[in-house]
Formats: C-alpha cells, structure tokens, sequence
C-alpha cells in the first residue's frame, strides 16, 4: 500500500511560522515595547529572538521525538508525567491562548476605530468583540472560505510590511536613533518578554511534525529559518518606524505606531493603508486563532485536560469554541491592551520556561544539548524577573492577575480530578 504523501516540507513549515509570527503581535507589541525601550527597541526584539531560538531548538527536539498535533501539551505530559502539574500547566497554556486571542481582537478593535474616527476604548472594545463574534458564527457554520484564503492574507500583510518598511527606510532621522535620546539600558531588558511574545507563533511549526516529510532533519532547520527570517524583520520595521517618528510620539501612539509611522512620508494614505493591513492581518488571525484553540480544547477534553462539554458538538464545530468566546469577551470588556500584553507575555515565558525544564529530564532521548536548554532557561526566568519588576511599577495589579491565572489553571485541574476523575494522557510512546 502506497503511503500517503506528507503535507510539510522544510519551506511550507517555514511558511507557517512565519504567517504565525508576523501577525497581530508586530502591530501592537512594537508601539507597547517601544514605550519601554525607547530607539533601543531594536535590541530588545534581537535579544527576544535570541529566547526564541533558545527555545525553538528545545521544542524541534521534543517534536521530533514526541510527534503529536498537541505540540507544547504533549510535550508537558512526556516531560511530567501524568500527573497535577502537567495537567495544571497544560490548563494555564489554554488560558494564555485565550488572553493571546483577547490581544489580537483589542488590536483590531483599536485599528478599527482609529480608521471610523471614534477613537475611544468603548468603541474599540465594540469593535473588538464584534469582530470576535463574527468569526465564532463562521466557525459555527463551519465556513471554509477564509481559511482557504488564508495562505493569501500572509503574503499580502508581509508584503505591505516590507513595502512599508523599504519605503520608510529612505527616510529615516539619524538623531531620532541617537543614543542620546534612549531611556535607561535596563528599560532594554525589561521590554523583553514583549518581544519574544512577538516571536511566539514559532511553537506552531511543532504541530506538524506528524505531517512532516521527515522531521528528524527538517524540524529543527524550519524553526531556525523562521525565527531568524522573522528576526531581521522586527529590526528592520524598528528601525523605519523609530527613525521616523520621536519617541513622544510614539508612545502617544503606542496602540497604532506602525500606522502612525507612515504619515510622515505618505500621509493620511500611508496610515490607512496600514490599518487596512493591521485589520486585515488580525482578522485572519483571530480566525485562524479561534479555530486552532477550538481544536486544542476538543482534544484536551478528549484526553481528559477539560471538562466534556468542550468537545460536545454545536452545528460545525464544539461548545468550547462558545465558552473560550466568552472568556475572550470579558478579557476585551475589563483589561485594555497593556494588561492584556503584560500578562500574556510573562504567562508564556513561563510555560515555555517550564517546557525546557522537563526537557532536561529527557534529553537522552531527544538528543537535545544540555547547555542550550539551560541557557533558554536561564534567559526566559532573567525575562520574566525583569519584566514583572518593570510591570510591577506601572501596572500594579498584573502581577495578581498572573498569580490568579496560576491558581485558576490549578483550581480547574483538581476540580476535573475530583468530579470527572479525568486525566491528562500522553498521545505519543
């Protein structure tokens, strides 16, 4: 019998991190790290790609060795064992799906009203949740049009990027990149977990390891063309929007920075043709976003990580994509786009941080080295630390929500335990 064909070669899995990478976080996570950084900005998406490719090389090993469409769940489980921690983990990841969904939906919401001249945080979040809403009743009626289309949206939103920064390039403000205007170094480090959340997209490469060619050799590579390909085009996109726009500026226009960096050289134009970007890039986001988080809920109600009623049918698709709906909504209703950046970014760091740490326990089975486990480690803890001590001085409560999340994700584990005696089960042996 003939074997089927695998669906992934090296350059459509590149193709599919870097679609993933280059979405709404570039729109929004440029403007809200700019703010921290300052013109050094740039060397803070460098050293965020640097974690990045730290934590890539972890993830190609253990999906090399654990091929599972569940990606960084699967990768727990083998790691932990079957057990509260994995299981509580695995939890917190869907929640920091979730908060990252809420992110994607207020960008949109924010662009949106920028573009109908209502610029207010009510409209935004009216935007932003009808927006959702639309994309939860095609997913119910199981449309396939715009994810057929999807592939299209990639090209046009990175090339418009690349246009816009090409363009812009010529002309950039020396003094506006001049040291001399920079805040503090250490405002550097602490912009950090902002920027790897920019990168993060990349763990998407992971979920076609079951459909690859041949993932023992083309894993790993993928990962790494992607990362640095997607590198040098937050560097460069930094340096066209910071040298033609003052710092002032740009944290006044934190939410929309890369829009706002076109009027200098092509006016109200070169602004709304970006917001038509940034709407059209979050909006095949969100879609494609609400679909794979549909998904992943499906299969850990299957295995046992949720409650059942996340896999019970509704018309084309499951109650869960319902219930992460209305989680999304109060994410959109009672957190504005700092918080929401701040907690999903620090939330992440850490469950990759704790990915990598129970990869240390199998690196003889996936022949990953030990010093770049502990130097992602290392690198994603430092991240961590120096993002809540900036975040700590001026959103004081993100560290609570963080904290809660935790507590949530344990709360739900025990509580599945006790009343469903379901458990979280590895797929792969």
């Amino acid at each position: 019998m003939q074997q089927k064909e695998k669906a992934f070669g090296l350059w459509s899995a590149v193709f599919l991190g870097i679609g993933s990478m280059v979405g709404a976080g570039i729109f929004v996570l440029l403007g809200e790290a700019g703010a921290i950084a300052g013109n050094l900005v740039w060397i803070s998406f460098i050293l965020g790609g640097i974690i990045a490719l730290l934590s890539g090389y972890s993830l190609a090993k253990l999906a090399t060795a654990y091929p599972s469409r569940g990606g960084i769940v699967e990768y727990l489980v083998q790691c932990y064992g079957e057990g509260v921690f994995s299981g509580s983990v695995a939890v917190l990841f869907y929640l920091s799906a979730i908060v990252a969904l809420a992110m994607v939906a207020k960008t949109f919401g924010t662009y949106a009203s920028m573009m109908m001249d209502t610029h207010t945080q009510d409209y935004a979040n009216i935007f932003a949740v009808g927006i959702l809403l639309t994309f939860v009743a095609i997913n119910l009626a199981g449309s396939t049009l715009i994810a057929r289309s999807e592939n299209l949206i990639v090209i046009i939103k990175i090339s418009i990027i690349i246009i816009f920064t090409v363009a812009v390039s010529f002309y950039i403000h020396p003094d506006y990149l001049a040291i001399k205007n920079a805040p503090p170094v250490l405002n550097i480090f602490s912009s950090i977990a902002l920027t790897f959340f920019a990168y993060e997209g990349f763990r998407v490469i992971t979920n076609t390891a079951e459909d690859m060619q041949d993932p023992s050799k083309l894993m790993l590579k993928a990962m790494l063309i992607a990362i640095l390909l997607v590198m040098v085009l937050y560097i460069a996109v930094t340096f066209a929007v910071f040298g033609n726009l003052t710092l002032p500026q740009i944290i006044k226009a934190q939410d929309y920075a890369l829009a706002e960096a076109a009027k200098p050289v092509f006016g109200q134009l070169g602004f709304t043709l970006m917001a038509i970007a940034a709407l059209i890039s979050t909006a095949s986001s969100i879609n494609a976003n609400l679909y794979a988080v549909t998904n992943v809920t499906y299969d850990m109600a299957k295995n046992g990580e949720l409650p059942e009623v996340y896999k019970r049918y509704v018309y084309h698709s499951t109650e869960g994509l319902i219930i992460s709906a209305i989680f999304i909504s109060l994410l959109i209703l009672f957190f504005d786009l700092k918080e929401i950046a701040a907690i999903g970014s620090i939330s992440m760091l850490f469950i990759h941080a704790l990915v990598h740490i129970g990869h240390l326990l199998k690196r003889k089975h996936t022949g990953a080295s030990a010093t770049l486990l502990i130097l992602a480690i290392v690198t994603m803890f430092a991240a961590i630390i120096l993002a809540l001590q900036y975040t700590s001085k001026h959103i004081p409560n993100v560290g609570y929500f963080i904290a809660g999340a935790f507590f949530l994700a344990f709360l739900i584990e025990i509580g599945l335990r006790l009343f469903t005696h379901r458990v979280i089960q590895k797929q792969t042996f």
